[in-house]
């Protein structure tokens, strides 16, 4: 009889897990949606729960308030986003304009080009050469329009299924963790919990904090770029606080997307320079006030980390991949951190530790 030792069904474990997770990628969205909301939820229901309240009175509580917090943020973002969306086109179609009568003709007289047509000209002319082909395209472009109408019935159906699977594993989350302690082995149980609660704090505070962060970039930027006066602040300002996820991808989105948007809207370098220094401004209380004070150093992963979690995340599972890159970063940077203190107590590293000891005294 074959006898399988421990790492080996560990790694057995892993690879399962990975393929499952790999596996039910599509359909695994709402699911790990509402797990992270239920972990984020948890410790406001324990609260109510350790003032006396029911826990299902107390995740109710906790579900409702939050639930009207979004419907009330929605109700106050969406028509203003909508509006700047609405600029944001007109923006970009007066963009084209200037890029098809101004930019182009100077382009062309600077590098003493022969005059051509102009594009748009040139495109339908191309179009009605080619219209047979362009009509195949058309009917190709059409069928998939049509054929998406399950892939949004299937959006609607995960957008409901959140807050019922949300509703219940919040219920459920304790009960949930004590059963998955159950099953562990008697003899990893203390090593494996001790573990779980490591990541859960560095978890739960580098979510929150991070979240926090975002929030109030994407505030500071909005109010930044509104005192300017560019007309597209709240779209502009949302997007960046959202990419800062990302280390300097929000400064770069932001200052790239609001520097072009201030110079057709604006005349003069004055409008410019106030862009830069709302960027500015944000970068340097982000890295001085907003980081330490709200993610903290002692859980914070280092940026290139974040950076290669996020793409290998993407590239390994898709948009489900970078939902899980910095959870299972955090995670295994606790792992790391305990190999590190099993290697230094090992004696393969103690080994040698007494002799150097002795030769460095003589």
């Amino acid at each position: 009889m074959i006898t399988i030792s421990k790492p080996v069904w560990g790694l057995l474990a892993l690879i399962t897990f990975v393929a499952v997770v790999h596996l039910l990628a599509p359909i695994l969205m709402p699911f790990l949606l509402a797990a992270v909301l239920a972990y984020m939820g948890d410790p406001l229901a324990d609260r109510l729960e350790a003032r006396g309240m029911a826990r299902t009175m107390a995740v109710v509580t906790v579900f409702v308030v939050l639930s009207l917090f979004a419907t009330l943020l929605v109700l106050v973002t969406v028509p203003l986003l909508i509006e700047q969306v609405q600029l944001l086109i007109e923006r970009i179609y007066d963009g084209l304009e200037w890029v098809q009568q101004t930019g182009l003709p100077a382009l062309r007289q600077y590098l003493d080009l022969p005059e051509q047509k102009k594009p748009m000209e040139a495109a339908r002319d191309a179009l009605s050469e080619h219209w047979e082909s362009a009509g195949g395209v058309l009917f190709y472009l059409w069928g998939k329009v049509s054929g998406s109408s399950m892939a949004l019935l299937t959006w609607v159906a995960n957008v409901t299924l959140v807050p019922v699977v949300t509703f219940y594993l919040l219920r459920d989350w304790d009960v949930l963790m004590a059963a998955i302690r159950n099953l562990l082995p008697r003899s990893i149980e203390v090593r494996t919990v001790t573990i779980a609660q490591q990541c859960d704090e560095i978890l739960g505070a580098f979510a929150r904090g991070q979240l926090l962060v975002m929030l109030a970039l994407a505030v500071i930027y909005t109010v930044g770029l509104w005192i300017v006066g560019l007309e597209l602040a709240l779209v502009l300002g949302l997007l960046a606080g959202l990419a800062s996820i990302v280390p300097y991808l929000g400064v770069i989105i932001g200052i790239s997307a609001a520097g072009l948007a201030a110079f057709f809207q604006f005349d003069g370098l004055l409008p410019l320079l106030g862009v830069a220094a709302v960027f500015g401004v944000g970068q340097v209380l982000e890295s001085t006030v907003l980081t330490p004070m709200l993610v903290g150093e002692k859980i914070g992963l280092h940026p290139v980390v974040v950076i290669f979690a996020i793409l290998a995340g993407g590239q390994l599972f898709g948009f489900v991949g970078i939902l899980l890159a910095l959870p299972v970063a955090a995670v295994i940077k606790v792992m790391i951190n305990h190999v590190h203190d099993y290697y230094k107590d090992s004696e393969l590293y103690q080994s040698n530790a007494d002799a150097i000891e002795q030769d460095v005294a003589e």
